[in-house]
């Protein structure tokens, strides 16, 4: 039942479903009023990105595509506070705007019931042309409803296509962003907009950042190629092995003679410290765990040779700052989330049973220790593609 609604957990698929259900009625009345695409371009345009870090990364093409399409309008975006110092850095954007979202935030970091409202009244004042939500979830179509945009664009597999007027079917079958390209192409059909190249997609670091990043790597001894290590995920089960990071470390400070860049967030520090104490003695280490705020990280991640990393937000970053990244995939699908750039490598493990996408509730089998998917995967298939992304960009300086 409600197999149209791409939910997993058949409970959760199920709810959401009795709530579309529901909300026929509201589909027809918005069929209604559909009608043709108005004319005249947008005025005031809404983008909502409301999760974490690489699905903000993800949507920066789609972001630069709303441009493009709509040279004249203010665009504002939408997105949870850990993003907003990054949105800031998006040329695209006249106004970034912070909800962190009671499904997707920390107890004690959510917005409050009256901040929530504030936002949406704000929204219904400012009188929105267009708004579009790029995460596939009813509680964000319902956000978008609210916010009386005449035009609301985004999907309709995670349920609450009642509440829009343009829904669109998110397929797995191709990347994040190239799902946001079409949700685009729907809200804004002229124009064109690709995915990222080779050159990594434009973010504009300040000069402070670069400045504090060249600080914090000089005050070690930095000596290029220098590797960097992002070991965390945000959730463990998408995680390597830290003693097969720190093997993998190891192998290119002995045959590159490579200087290994510690990284991870202030909550990932043990993470990282696992790697760190798994290290031979003699490897040349800079440990910037819990050290670099993301701006600062964008930055620093800027000047490595190449990233090792999970799938994770810092994989992301990486790919759109220019930095060749190898990225290590367990559960989650390579397909909808790889990094978007061409100086860029997958390892993954060759099993029946991946990707699952199960990272919210794991099978029992994977709910204790490392996932097959991961254990799987060996030391030396990371340290070959890394190496040979080394390799191609000496090649090309």
């Amino acid at each position: 039942m409600f197999d149209h609604l791409q939910i997993q957990d058949w409970r959760e698929r199920w709810l959401v479903g009795c709530a579309d259900a529901a909300l026929a009625p509201l589909a027809a009345m918005n069929g209604w009023r559909r009608g043709p695409a108005p004319k005249a371009p947008p005025r005031r345009v809404l983008l909502l990105r409301l999760e974490r870090i690489g699905d903000l990364l993800m949507t920066l093409d789609a972001i630069r595509a709303v441009r493009e399409r709509a040279p004249a309008a203010e665009i504002r975006l939408a997105v949870g506070s850990w993003n907003a110092e990054l949105a800031r850095l998006l040329p695209a954007v006249d106004r970034v705007e912070t909800i962190d979202a009671p499904w997707l935030s920390q107890e004690g970091t959510r917005s409050s019931p009256r901040e929530v409202a504030a936002r949406i009244l704000g929204w219904r004042r400012d009188e929105l042309d267009l708004a579009v939500n790029f995460e596939p979830d009813v509680r964000s179509n319902a956000l978008l409803a609210a916010s009386g945009a005449r035009r609301r664009i985004g999907y309709d597999t995670g349920g609450g296509g009642g509440f829009l007027t343009g829904a669109l079917r998110y397929d797995r079958a191709m990347h994040t962003a190239t799902n946001a390209l079409r949700l685009v192409d729907r809200a804004l059909p002229a124009g064109g907009g690709t995915l990222g190249s080779a050159g990594g997609l434009a973010l504009g670091i300040p000069e402070g950042a670069e400045t504090r990043a060249a600080r914090l790597l000089e005050s070690h001894d930095s000596r290029r190629p220098l590797v960097g290590i992002n070991p965390g995920a945000g959730r463990a089960i998408k995680e390597w092995p830290a003693p097969c990071f720190a093997a993998a470390a190891a192998a290119l400070a002995e045959q590159d003679a490579a200087t290994i860049v510690l990284l991870g967030s202030a909550s990932e520090t043990a993470t990282a410290a696992a790697v760190r104490d798994a290290l031979p003695p003699h490897v040349r280490l800079v440990d910037l765990a819990g050290d670099a705020p993301l701006v600062d990280l964008a930055a620093v991640l800027r000047r490595l040779s190449v990233l090792l990393t999970a799938d994770t937000g810092p994989m992301h970053l990486a790919a759109a700052v220019g930095t060749p990244v190898v990225g290590i995939f367990g559960p989650s699908d390579p397909v909808r989330y790889a990094p978007l750039s061409r100086r860029s490598a997958v390892v993954c493990a060759d099993l029946w049973c991946r990707p699952c996408g199960r990272m919210r509730r794991p099978p029992r089998r994977c709910e204790h220790g490392t996932p097959d998917c991961l254990s799987g995967i060996h030391v030396d298939a990371v340290v070959d593609a890394a190496r040979r992304l080394l390799h191609e960009s000496r090649r090309d300086h």
